[in-house]
């Protein structure tokens, strides 16, 4: 293994079969000569390279809520909030949390409904259809849900730019507390609290915490609420609840909402991975099941394998089956729910195949845009942000899938960006200015809806509002290395010392290796486009590879074709194979360049 000793590029890849330069990671990493020695060098050599100072390592190997959780007081309208929820508990109000659709929204409802049932406060929960009710809170349901007997609304991953929605709330006299993550207008919507880190008038404490799902910040909300109930002595003669315990649903949201890793969500995750392998929710533990994870949850588990599931109730199946299966108590209901819930992303699998396929159809006449917009009629709402990340994985480029409706003449969008292109911003700018029905998001994801016969219109807009953006992020895109190997460092053991400096994600990337030089035994196409390799070093050791549907891309025909007998360096993941009877660690390839 090596460290960087130059800033140059590394092996001299000024430009990889990808087209990407190949650097060290930055950050803090202290630059030395020779190979790392303890395994204790290599984390800390990671969590250098990734930002952390070198006299706080300590706290970043172990990231607990502890050393990472802030007073939940430091966030606007925080203690409005617990005081208003508080309340209600005490006087015996009936709540309603009304969630998202998506994973995100459905762990937040789940944690909030968990604990008030821990409280002695049995909560309702309302769960709008994708494709009826659409994304964020409806006035209509709001103002239903209080003439049922509601008098507290929760919002939770939706509701900050609910603007109409909210006043119907309030012109039928129901308090909103909004619990959210997303982006803000400078004008904020009626409510009794909203309570979101990227308020834009939020202290800049609390704005450092703008990367936290809506989970988290609901776990927050609860932190708040235990401790107002406290004060007011709620306690005594009770059991406080165990906050803690709902960790397990903060981590699922928090990974399957693509939220960034780094500070108080990587303690999240770190912890609440600790908490699903005690397999204490029922819940929980029947996704787990249903998932056929015979091991504890990894991270990258709750991305790929358990949240796709919850999802898939919202997208093509039931919206209200995720928070049903992680607030059950009953084992044979959460086993039943489990059951549908994968049989249904079975069923979105094979739809979002279909709108993929119709997709990048249309990608051939775009190929001088900026920013893809693709658009279809009678294409699943439910799978378009999947397509939308897959198109963007392919292409590069910030990307748009729509689903046209000819019934109401509109369609429904969700997008998908690549690093330093805030796509959410430029919906809410197009919002603003008229072109959009309506629209909102994130950086890195974005949902919109249109009239059909502005999509023209606003395509251009984009493209020309995001292209230099676009054209400095692409010109600006490198292959970050963390290690470089010979194919028989590529072992088990290294994986598991990489893990130490997890977990992994957006804003805390998996460590990137560099293998070589290597040349190819072998390679072929297995599944539905994935590309398989062997590749074997100087040093007379083979090791297996994978890129995941790579073998359309011009990688992956390179790899294909044009690579037998030449020296090359392969960069990627090392991942842990457990399939067989023996661990074998192999490479989740995303770019070769050239050695020879």
């Amino acid at each position: 293994m090596m460290l960087p000793a130059q800033s140059s590029p590394v092996f001299g890849v000024s430009r990889s079969i990808t087209g990407k330069s190949w650097h060290w990671r930055g950050g803090n990493m202290e630059l030395g000569d020779g190979a790392l020695g303890l395994d204790n060098d290599i984390v800390r050599q990671l969590l250098l390279s990734r930002g952390v100072p070198a006299d706080d390592l300590d706290r970043h190997r172990n990231p607990t809520l502890r050393d990472f959780l802030p007073d939940p007081s430091l966030f606007r309208d925080m203690d409005v909030a617990a005081e208003r929820l508080a309340q209600a508990v005490m006087s015996g109000e009936t709540v309603t949390v009304y969630g998202d659709y998506d994973v995100d929204g459905a762990t937040s409802a789940a944690l909030l409904i968990r604990l008030l049932r821990t409280l002695g406060h049995d909560a309702r929960y309302y769960i709008p259809d994708r494709l009826l009710e659409g994304y964020g809170p409806s006035g209509e349901a709001l103002v239903q849900i209080a003439r049922d007997g509601s008098s507290l609304i929760v919002t939770v991953d939706c509701g900050t730019m609910a603007h109409e929605a909210l006043q119907m709330a309030h012109d039928a006299g129901v308090d909103v507390i909004v619990v959210d993550h997303h982006k803000c207008a400078p004008e904020l919507p009626i409510a009794a609290a909203l309570v979101n880190p990227n308020r834009l008038d939020e202290s800049d404490q609390g704005a450092a915490h703008g990367h936290l799902a809506a989970v988290g910040v609901a776990f927050l909300l609860a932190v708040a609420l235990v401790r107002t109930l406290r004060q007011r002595g709620y306690f005594t003669g009770r059991t406080e609840p165990s906050l803690m315990a709902l960790l397990d649903l903060v981590a699922l949201g928090t990974v399957a909402d693509v939220a960034a890793l780094h500070g108080l969500n990587r303690a999240f995750v770190a912890q609440g991975l600790k908490v699903m392998a005690r397999r204490e929710g029922t819940g929980m533990a029947a996704l787990i099941d249903a998932s056929r994870l015979s091991r504890a949850p990894k991270c990258s588990d709750l991305g790929f394998a358990l949240g796709p599931r919850i999802n898939a109730g919202g997208r093509v199946g039931e919206s209200t089956l995720g928070v049903r299966l992680l607030t059950t108590e009953d084992a044979d209901e959460a086993r039943e729910i489990a059951a549908q819930l994968s049989a249904l992303n079975e069923d979105r699998r094979a739809i979002e195949a279909a709108v993929q396929e119709a997709a990048e159809a249309q990608l051939a006449g775009q190929h001088n845009r900026a920013v893809h917009v693709l658009a279809g009629q009678g294409w699943h709402p439910g799978v378009i942000g999947i397509v939308a990340g897959r198109i963007k994985e392919k292409t590069g480029k910030p990307s748009l899938v729509i689903a046209l409706d000819t019934e109401t003449g509109q369609g429904k969008g969700s997008g998908r960006s690549i690093a330093g292109v805030d796509l959410g911003a430029a919906i809410i700018a197009a919002r603003e200015l008229g072109m959009l029905v309506a629209g909102g998001g994130h950086a890195m994801a974005a949902g919109l809806t249109v009239e059909e016969h502005r999509l023209g219109e606003f395509s251009d807009w984009l493209d020309s509002h995001l292209s230099r953006a676009v054209e400095r992020a692409s010109a600006e895109q490198v292959v970050a290395l963390d290690l470089a190997l010979s194919a028989g460092g590529l072992t088990p053991e290294l994986v598991e010392t990489l893990e130490c400096a997890g977990p992994y994600g957006v804003g805390w990337p998996g460590p990137r290796v560099a293998v070589g030089p290597v040349r190819l035994v072998k390679a072929d196409v297995v599944g539905k486009d994935h590309l398989r390799l062997i590749a074997s070093g100087a040093d007379g050791r083979s090791f297996k590879a994978i890129a995941f549907r790579a073998a359309e891309t011009g990688l992956g025909q390179t790899m294909l074709h044009g690579a037998r007998g030449r020296a090359l360096w392969l960069a990627g993941r090392v991942k842990l194979d457990d399939w067989g009877s023996r661990p074998a660690a192999e490479l989740h390839l995303e770019d070769a360049a050239w050695a020879d």
